[in-house]
Protein backbone atom coordinates (compact mmCIF):
# COMPACT_ATOMS: atom_id res chain seq x y z
CA UNK A 1 0.00 0.00 0.00
CA UNK A 2 1.11 3.49 -0.98
CA UNK A 3 2.88 5.23 2.22
CA UNK A 4 0.30 8.36 2.02
CA UNK A 5 -2.70 6.70 0.63
CA UNK A 6 -6.00 9.02 1.88
CA UNK A 7 -3.99 12.41 2.48
CA UNK A 8 -4.14 15.72 1.17
CA UNK A 9 -1.49 17.65 0.69
CA UNK A 10 -0.81 21.24 -0.58
CA UNK A 11 2.31 21.76 -2.41
CA UNK A 12 3.30 26.11 -3.25
CA UNK A 13 5.84 26.69 -6.38
CA UNK A 14 4.52 22.90 -7.57
CA UNK A 15 5.07 24.13 -11.31
CA UNK A 16 9.15 23.09 -11.80
CA UNK A 17 11.84 22.54 -9.67
CA UNK A 18 11.35 20.92 -6.25
CA UNK A 19 7.78 21.48 -6.07
CA UNK A 20 7.17 19.68 -9.35
CA UNK A 21 9.42 16.56 -8.21
CA UNK A 22 7.13 16.82 -4.91
CA UNK A 23 4.18 16.80 -6.07
CA UNK A 24 4.94 13.78 -8.67
CA UNK A 25 6.29 11.90 -5.74
CA UNK A 26 3.40 12.50 -3.31
CA UNK A 27 1.22 11.34 -5.65
CA UNK A 28 2.77 8.25 -6.30
CA UNK A 29 3.31 7.49 -2.94
CA UNK A 30 -1.06 7.79 -2.72
CA UNK A 31 -1.64 11.26 -1.76
CA UNK A 32 -4.02 13.92 -3.58
CA UNK A 33 -1.88 17.00 -3.69
CA UNK A 34 -3.12 20.53 -4.68
CA UNK A 35 -0.85 22.18 -6.83
CA UNK A 36 -0.74 25.83 -6.13
CA UNK A 37 1.69 28.02 -8.77
CA UNK A 38 1.87 31.51 -9.97
CA UNK A 39 1.72 30.41 -13.54
CA UNK A 40 -1.21 28.76 -14.66
CA UNK A 41 0.46 26.75 -17.92
CA UNK A 42 2.58 24.99 -15.22
CA UNK A 43 0.77 23.60 -12.68
CA UNK A 44 -2.47 22.57 -15.17
CA UNK A 45 0.42 20.53 -17.27
CA UNK A 46 1.80 19.13 -14.21
CA UNK A 47 -2.36 18.22 -13.32
CA UNK A 48 -2.71 16.88 -16.84
CA UNK A 49 -0.19 14.42 -16.49
CA UNK A 50 -0.79 13.07 -12.93
CA UNK A 51 -4.49 13.12 -13.13
CA UNK A 52 -7.51 12.87 -10.71
CA UNK A 53 -5.43 12.84 -7.65
CA UNK A 54 -4.07 16.94 -8.32
CA UNK A 55 -5.65 20.21 -8.52
CA UNK A 56 -4.06 22.81 -9.79
CA UNK A 57 -4.85 26.56 -8.50
CA UNK A 58 -3.39 29.44 -9.96
CA UNK A 59 -1.82 32.17 -7.02
CA UNK A 60 0.84 34.47 -5.81
CA UNK A 61 1.95 33.29 -2.12
CA UNK A 62 2.07 37.02 -1.76
CA UNK A 63 -1.53 37.53 -1.96
CA UNK A 64 -3.22 36.10 1.51
CA UNK A 65 -6.73 35.95 0.94
CA UNK A 66 -6.22 34.62 -2.57
CA UNK A 67 -4.10 31.85 -1.20
CA UNK A 68 -6.94 31.63 1.75
CA UNK A 69 -9.25 31.12 -1.41
CA UNK A 70 -7.16 28.47 -3.22
CA UNK A 71 -6.31 26.34 0.19
CA UNK A 72 -10.38 26.08 0.26
CA UNK A 73 -10.69 24.83 -3.49
CA UNK A 74 -8.40 22.04 -2.65
CA UNK A 75 -9.89 21.03 0.57
CA UNK A 76 -13.73 21.20 -0.81
CA UNK A 77 -12.29 19.04 -3.81
CA UNK A 78 -10.30 16.65 -1.38
CA UNK A 79 -11.31 16.92 2.08
CA UNK A 80 -9.38 18.39 4.89
CA UNK A 81 -5.79 18.63 4.57
CA UNK A 82 -2.96 16.80 6.41
CA UNK A 83 0.40 18.48 5.17
CA UNK A 84 1.38 21.32 3.64
CA UNK A 85 5.21 22.28 1.83
CA UNK A 86 5.91 26.19 1.44
CA UNK A 87 7.96 25.74 -1.34
CA UNK A 88 7.48 28.99 -3.72
CA UNK A 89 10.40 31.29 -3.73
CA UNK A 90 12.05 33.62 -5.81
CA UNK A 91 16.02 34.00 -5.76
CA UNK A 92 18.56 36.39 -6.95
CA UNK A 93 20.47 39.30 -5.35
CA UNK A 94 19.05 42.84 -4.47
CA UNK A 95 20.95 45.97 -3.90
CA UNK A 96 19.74 49.58 -2.96
CA UNK A 97 21.88 50.94 -5.45
CA UNK A 98 20.17 49.04 -8.17
CA UNK A 99 17.14 50.04 -10.18
CA UNK A 100 14.99 48.48 -8.26
CA UNK A 101 16.18 46.75 -4.75
CA UNK A 102 14.14 43.67 -4.89
CA UNK A 103 14.11 43.37 -1.18
CA UNK A 104 9.79 43.52 -1.04
CA UNK A 105 10.06 41.19 -4.07
CA UNK A 106 11.98 38.58 -2.20
CA UNK A 107 11.45 39.31 0.96
CA UNK A 108 7.33 39.49 0.55
CA UNK A 109 7.64 35.86 -1.74
CA UNK A 110 9.60 34.01 0.52
CA UNK A 111 8.79 34.57 4.41
CA UNK A 112 5.07 36.09 3.84
CA UNK A 113 4.74 33.97 1.54
CA UNK A 114 5.88 30.76 4.08
CA UNK A 115 3.66 32.59 6.67
CA UNK A 116 0.28 32.98 4.44
CA UNK A 117 0.41 29.41 3.61
CA UNK A 118 0.76 27.82 6.48
CA UNK A 119 -1.86 30.12 7.83
CA UNK A 120 -3.99 28.72 4.90
CA UNK A 121 -3.07 25.47 6.07
CA UNK A 122 -4.73 25.97 9.30
CA UNK A 123 -8.08 27.10 8.37
CA UNK A 124 -8.62 24.02 6.72
CA UNK A 125 -6.36 21.18 7.97
CA UNK A 126 -7.59 17.58 9.48
CA UNK A 127 -7.78 18.32 13.20
CA UNK A 128 -8.81 14.96 13.75
CA UNK A 129 -6.07 13.49 12.07
CA UNK A 130 -3.12 11.78 14.22
CA UNK A 131 -0.58 13.08 11.66
CA UNK A 132 -0.31 16.46 10.68
CA UNK A 133 2.57 18.72 8.83
CA UNK A 134 3.83 21.58 7.66
CA UNK A 135 7.19 21.82 5.88
CA UNK A 136 9.20 24.89 4.56
CA UNK A 137 12.03 25.04 2.01
CA UNK A 138 14.45 27.20 3.68
CA UNK A 139 18.11 27.58 1.87
CA UNK A 140 21.82 26.91 3.25
CA UNK A 141 21.78 30.63 3.01
CA UNK A 142 19.93 30.65 6.02
CA UNK A 143 23.17 29.51 7.43
CA UNK A 144 25.41 31.80 5.97
CA UNK A 145 25.65 34.99 4.21
CA UNK A 146 26.77 36.59 0.58
CA UNK A 147 27.66 39.72 -0.80
CA UNK A 148 24.17 40.88 -2.96
CA UNK A 149 22.25 38.24 -0.89
CA UNK A 150 20.65 40.67 2.14
CA UNK A 151 17.12 39.69 0.91
CA UNK A 152 16.78 36.27 0.13
CA UNK A 153 19.46 35.53 3.09
CA UNK A 154 17.13 37.25 5.73
CA UNK A 155 14.09 36.05 4.33
CA UNK A 156 14.82 32.10 4.25
CA UNK A 157 16.87 32.57 7.87
CA UNK A 158 13.02 34.33 8.67
CA UNK A 159 11.89 30.54 7.97
CA UNK A 160 13.61 28.86 10.49
CA UNK A 161 12.12 31.54 12.94
CA UNK A 162 8.67 30.82 11.48
CA UNK A 163 9.10 26.79 11.76
CA UNK A 164 10.30 27.44 15.40
CA UNK A 165 8.09 29.63 16.54
CA UNK A 166 5.17 27.39 14.96
CA UNK A 167 6.26 24.62 15.81
CA UNK A 168 5.93 24.87 19.86
CA UNK A 169 2.71 26.95 19.02
CA UNK A 170 0.87 24.20 17.51
CA UNK A 171 2.92 20.97 19.67
CA UNK A 172 -0.11 20.79 21.63
CA UNK A 173 -2.43 19.95 18.51
CA UNK A 174 0.57 17.55 17.78
CA UNK A 175 1.13 18.97 14.12
CA UNK A 176 4.77 19.24 13.34
CA UNK A 177 6.49 21.65 11.67
CA UNK A 178 10.08 21.73 10.01
CA UNK A 179 12.55 23.31 7.22
CA UNK A 180 14.68 21.92 4.89
CA UNK A 181 17.96 23.88 3.87
CA UNK A 182 18.92 22.79 0.61
CA UNK A 183 22.73 23.44 -1.25
CA UNK A 184 22.29 24.36 -4.91
CA UNK A 185 19.93 22.06 -6.49
CA UNK A 186 19.68 21.73 -10.04
CA UNK A 187 16.42 23.25 -11.12
CA UNK A 188 15.29 26.22 -13.57
CA UNK A 189 15.85 28.09 -10.37
CA UNK A 190 19.18 27.12 -10.08
CA UNK A 191 19.82 27.72 -13.53
CA UNK A 192 18.55 31.50 -13.50
CA UNK A 193 20.63 31.81 -10.74
CA UNK A 194 23.81 30.62 -12.32
CA UNK A 195 22.82 32.68 -15.23
CA UNK A 196 22.98 35.70 -13.18
CA UNK A 197 26.31 34.87 -11.64
CA UNK A 198 27.99 34.56 -14.91
CA UNK A 199 26.97 37.87 -16.11
CA UNK A 200 27.84 39.46 -13.20
CA UNK A 201 31.14 38.23 -12.57
CA UNK A 202 31.78 38.39 -16.97
CA UNK A 203 32.00 34.27 -17.01
CA UNK A 204 30.68 31.57 -19.05
CA UNK A 205 27.42 29.72 -17.59
CA UNK A 206 29.79 26.71 -17.76
CA UNK A 207 32.56 28.48 -15.57
CA UNK A 208 30.58 29.50 -12.71
CA UNK A 209 28.83 26.02 -12.83
CA UNK A 210 32.00 24.23 -12.35
CA UNK A 211 33.31 26.72 -9.52
CA UNK A 212 29.72 26.17 -8.11
CA UNK A 213 30.39 22.40 -7.57
CA UNK A 214 34.34 22.84 -6.74
CA UNK A 215 32.91 24.75 -3.65
CA UNK A 216 31.35 21.38 -2.30
CA UNK A 217 33.04 19.02 -0.59
CA UNK A 218 30.80 16.26 -2.30
CA UNK A 219 31.36 17.73 -5.73
CA UNK A 220 27.76 17.41 -6.52
CA UNK A 221 24.76 19.38 -6.83
CA UNK A 222 21.80 17.55 -5.05
CA UNK A 223 18.62 16.49 -7.26
CA UNK A 224 15.15 17.84 -6.65
CA UNK A 225 14.16 13.91 -6.07
CA UNK A 226 16.67 14.24 -3.06
CA UNK A 227 14.22 16.98 -1.68
CA UNK A 228 11.05 14.76 -2.28
CA UNK A 229 13.04 11.97 -0.32
CA UNK A 230 13.61 13.76 3.03
CA UNK A 231 10.04 15.30 2.94
CA UNK A 232 8.36 11.90 2.50
CA UNK A 233 10.74 11.10 5.07
CA UNK A 234 9.27 14.08 7.35
CA UNK A 235 5.67 13.05 6.59
CA UNK A 236 6.15 9.49 7.80
CA UNK A 237 5.83 7.64 10.88
CA UNK A 238 9.57 7.62 10.68
CA UNK A 239 10.03 11.52 11.25
CA UNK A 240 7.13 11.43 14.22
CA UNK A 241 10.45 12.93 16.93
CA UNK A 242 11.25 15.76 14.53
CA UNK A 243 9.54 19.38 14.90
CA UNK A 244 11.12 22.90 14.90
CA UNK A 245 14.54 21.20 13.01
CA UNK A 246 16.25 22.09 10.34
CA UNK A 247 17.56 19.64 7.70
CA UNK A 248 20.67 20.24 5.26
CA UNK A 249 20.82 18.49 2.17
CA UNK A 250 23.59 20.31 0.31
CA UNK A 251 26.39 17.93 -0.19
CA UNK A 252 28.43 19.37 2.55
CA UNK A 253 28.26 22.92 1.84
CA UNK A 254 27.82 24.19 5.21
CA UNK A 255 28.65 21.61 8.29
CA UNK A 256 26.48 22.48 11.46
Amino acid sequence: MASLQGRNIVVTGAGSGIGRALARRLVYEGARVGLLGRTRAKVEHLQNSLGDATLAVEVDVRDRESLDRAFYAVAKKFGHLHAVVANAGVAGSNSPQAPVDRWDEIVRTNLDGAYFTFRAFEKVMDRAAPMRHAVAISSCLARFGVAGGTAYSASKAGILGLVRALAVEWAPQKIQVNAICPGWVETPMMERRIQEIAAETQQLPSDTMQAMIAQTPLGRMTEPDEIADLVLFLLSAGGRSFTGQSFDPNNGVWMG
